[in-house]
């Protein structure tokens, strides 16, 4: 499992949708969101492989995005057993 926080130019660039089709691509689960603060936020559970996959999609983000810097860390086991959009917090 990976918590993820992304900076960068990440909102407003269709960066969660394509964090989610990315996800559901990979099989993890997990979330996205977006941070008042302008990063987007994610965690990701699944095969490490998979997770690995989905942190080098990350630094990269969508076509449109612009990611600065990705703050990786270890995170609790998500909720969901799929991989869903959260409201901005």
């Amino acid at each position: 499992m990976r918590h993820l926080m992304i900076q960068g130019q990440v909102q407003g660039v269709a960066f969660r949708a394509n964090a989610r089709m990315e996800a559901e691509r990979l099989g993890l689960c997990g979330w996205v969101r977006n941070r008042s603060n302008g990063c987007v936020e994610a965690l990701v559970a699944g095969p490490c492989a998979a997770v690995e996959s989905f942190v080098a999609w990350a630094r990269r983000g969508p076509a449109l995005a612009r990611v600065d810097h990705v703050e990786i860390s270890s995170g609790a086991a998500p909720e969901h057993a799929e991989f869903v959009t959260l409201p901005t917090l």
